[in-house]
């Protein structure tokens, strides 16, 4: 049965009651997290009519890591920017798609770190992508500029976290530190209700997400648990294989249906692919609330300090009885022979 929009929280409603609730609460944060979905639907309507408006494909350029930009990663960075000076909360700004920090406002007390369309390899194939953003109060003093120090902040710090999947429907999922919340877009409107309170990843997983083709270049421990698997899938354990290639839309299966999603180190890439501040960081703040878990095989990804703006570090994450075996199969592989 359809439920009416009417009978639903809308984003500014949940907004307005989190600042009630909150002592001391200056309404500063709730103009900052309303600039950033403003600018999430400003991208909303740009990846809706790509297709048809000359925006697809490669835009020519490098992002920093040299991965190739399209053109919509471009103009997902720019609404981002453009939204959040306009608004004056953000004192500084990291993109992983700019090499330095982009300083802001000076009186602003918070800082934003975006990952401005994850998945953008995908665009061109109507593939599910989204926008990954990290929030943390500046370190610095208000009134001065924002500076490095602002953006190395352990995954610890975060005010809030979440993402915007723009799939057959436009989510968006986040955590303000006290449970995940999952909202969906009615386009006819442009408003965000709350069609997910208190979202819980299952403890145990349907699904295993990883690019196995590059199974030769991982670790042994790492081998040893796709190895595991493999063979749980051949005895009729109902776990499937499921990769899309887009974090976002394999985090957010994984969220709702319960599972993993891997990007290991390997020997070309020790580190992996992954950046600690725009996309391990939020991602493992809102599984953690949703009763997950995420670590990089050894360590709590929220653990972590930063060392640089574009760090890059491995990842599991996904549903908490998963992850643990996958922890118990790494530490095997890496016990010395007795």
């Amino acid at each position: 049965m359809s439920v009416s929009f009417r009978t639903l929280v809308t984003l500014e409603q949940y907004l307005v009651e989190q600042e009630r609730q909150t002592p001391g609460a200056t309404g500063e944060f709730t103009r900052l997290f309303s600039d950033l979905m403003l600018a999430c639907r400003f991208i909303n309507y740009e990846v809706n009519r790509a297709g048809l408006g000359n925006i697809l494909g490669k835009a020519g350029s490098s992002n920093v890591q040299g991965e190739e930009q399209q053109k919509l990663d471009i103009i997902a960075h720019d609404q981002l920017v453009r939204v959040l000076k306009m608004g004056g909360q953000c004192a500084v700004l990291g993109s992983e798609e700019v090499d330095d920090i982009i300083q802001l406002s000076k009186s602003g007390k918070y800082v934003v770190l975006i990952d401005p369309l994850d998945g953008s390899s995908n665009i061109d194939v109507n593939v599910p992508i989204g926008t990954i953003f990290s929030i943390y109060k500046r370190v610095t003093p208000v009134g001065t500029d924002g500076t490095i120090e602002d953006c190395l902040q352990p995954g610890t710090a975060q005010v809030a976290a979440g993402y915007v999947i723009y799939g057959s429907s436009t989510m968006l999922v986040f955590t303000f530190g006290q449970g995940a919340q999952g909202f969906t877009l009615d386009p006819s409107i442009g408003e965000f209700f709350l069609t997910h309170p208190n979202l819980r990843a299952p403890e145990h997983a349907s699904y295993f997400s990883v690019n196995d083709s590059n199974k030769s270049e991982f670790t042994a421990g790492i081998q040893n648990y796709l190895d595991e698997l493999g063979e749980r899938v051949r005895t009729g354990e109902k776990i499937s294989p499921r990769y899309v290639g887009s974090l976002v839309a394999d985090f957010h299966r994984n969220l709702l249906k319960g599972g993993i999603f891997l990007y290991p180190g390997s020997r070309k890439a020790p580190n992996g692919k992954l950046r600690l501040l725009y996309e391990c960081n939020p991602m493992a703040l809102l599984m953690e609330q949703a009763g997950g878990m995420a670590t990089d095989g050894q360590r709590r990804i929220l653990d972590l300090k930063p060392k640089e703006l574009h760090q890059r570090v491995p990842l599991l994450i996904g549903s908490k009885h998963e992850v643990q075996h996958a922890h118990k199969a790494i530490a095997v592989a890496a016990a010395p022979l007795q």
